[in-house]
Parts: C-alpha cells; structure tokens; sequence
C-alpha cells in the first residue's frame, strides 16, 4: 500500500491536541482502509508531519475529515526505503508521536533533519592518473572514515552518490560535528600519505520535511548538495539555518555571506564550521 506524508499548518497547536485528534484517526481509519502510524510535532512552527500508509491520498484525507476536520494543507506520496533512511526506526509514544532519539521523556520530535553531503575533490583525476585500483583504494579510505563518523555522530547514510555520501540527522550539532571529524580524520590520512592526499568538501543544510517541493526534503536536499557543490577543498559549508540549532553546543562557525547557488532565485547566506584543531 502506498505511504504518504500529510502537513497540517496550524496557527495554534499544541501536543494534547494533536494527540486527540490522532486518537480520532485511528477509531475511523480502518473504514477507509488507512493506517496513520505516526506523527511529528513542531509546536514552535505550528506544522504536524504525520505518516500514513493509505490507498490513495483521498482515503487519508476522508479519515482526518470524519475524524476531526482538520484537514492537511498537503498530501503527498513518498518512498518508503526514503522516509526510512531519513527517519529511521522512530521510537514513539502511546499517542503516536515522534521522540527525539536518545531524548528526555516525551520529547517530541519535530521532524526537522540536517542533510549532509561529502563530495572527493577531484575524483575523476584519481582515476585518470591513478588507475581504477588505487582510486578505488583512496575512495575506500573516504567511505569508511565518512561512515565511521556516520556511526559515532548518529547519523543515517541515505545513499551513496558516487563520490561521496549523502546523510541524515536528527541534530544540526551532531552533523557538523561528523562533519568536523571527516575532515579531522582526512587530514591525518593526508599527513600520512602525502603523495595520496584525500580531500572532501561538506555541504549541510537543515528543514522540515516537505517545504517548497512536494518531495520529502526535497528544498533541505538541494540546498545542502548545491552548498557541498560551491564549498572548497576541505571546507564545511553549512546554511545559516545550522549555526541557529548549534547555538551553546560549543561549535564555531564562520560567516562566508551569500554565495549564488544554482537553483535557487536569490542568493543564500552560508556559514563555514570550523574544524582545524
């Protein structure tokens, strides 16, 4: 059965409220044959992100009108191995909700996500002048410190681009802090092989899960590839959202100010973590 995601926009909502009318959703739901499984909650943003395996959009949408009236502003069709690598396997309370990973008691989770993107500078040139071995080698090197720094920062790998990765986060701090070790780890590898240096460039960008685009962090995706894309060798390029979440976790950024990024009508301010010990 298909999965969506809906999006409520609510000036004035709280988590109670939310938790009732899901309550509601599940009483009516299997008269239309739909399955609301869980749900996300920015109360500061006003926005509910609820996850649904549904026949089509209109079942979705005919529960919440029976149950409660309140009707998504959004529905839209997602994939399912996506919303997993973006999501994972979320812990929820008895109402549905979304925890925050490793949180307090009932700390919700609001469903915004930091997407990060490594890029090997010059991958093709190692191919080119290194032979299809030995890049393989040095892109071996890449996968596993990126996937090491993956796995202490809890991050989720997404996909694999080809020349680097692409990853998700619950934490902005947890993000750049992967970030950071990257390219910590990176430059000892570099000081070590002088005649086989490996350097990447960072890009991340934190958002909701769907906001312009009608594609499950579709905007975030973009923003945060074009942001590794524009990045320099060894630089940690991060959208101004990221130094906001990061506020008092003791990391330092850099203000680059607005860089011109394809894709996007007007230019985007941009902030560079700083890594060198």
């Amino acid at each position: 059965m298909p999965l969506y995601m809906d999006i409520h926009e609510l000036s004035e909502v709280t988590a109670e409220d939310v938790a009732k009318a899901h309550a509601k959703d599940m009483e009516v739901q299997r008269k239309y044959g739909v399955e609301y499984s869980k749900y996300w909650v920015n109360e500061k943003a006003g926005k509910i992100f609820c996850l649904v395996h549904a026949p089509n959009a209109e079942a979705a949408e005919h529960v919440h009108r029976e149950a409660h009236g309140m009707l998504a502003e959004k529905i839209i069709e997602v994939q399912p191995e996506l919303a997993e690598a973006f999501f994972g396997g979320v812990e929820t309370n008895d109402a549905g909700a979304v925890l925050v990973p490793g949180g307090a008691t009932d700390d919700r989770d609001p469903g915004i996500r930091t997407v990060l993107f490594t890029d090997i500078v010059d991958s093709t040139a190692f191919t080119q002048s290194m032979g299809d071995e030995a890049a393989m080698a040095l892109f071996d090197v890449h996968n596993s410190v990126v996937r090491n720094a993956l796995a202490n920062s809890s991050g989720r790998e997404v996909k694999h681009t080809g020349d680097g990765i692409m990853a998700s986060f619950v934490s902005a701090a947890s993000a750049v802090r992967c970030a950071i070790q990257i390219q910590r780890k990176l430059d000892r590898h570099a000081e070590a092989n002088p005649e086989r240096p490996l350097k990447v460039r960072v890009g991340a960008a934190a958002g909701e899960p769907v906001e312009q685009n009608n594609d499950l962090f579709g905007s975030t995706v973009q923003l945060a590839a074009r942001l590794c894309g524009h990045a320099q060798p060894e630089q940690i390029l991060v959208s101004n959202a990221i130094p906001d979440l990061c506020i008092g976790k003791g990391l330092l950024f850099e203000d680059v100010g607005e860089v011109v990024l394809k894709g996007f009508g007007s230019p985007v301010r941009a902030h560079a973590a700083v890594w060198a010990d």
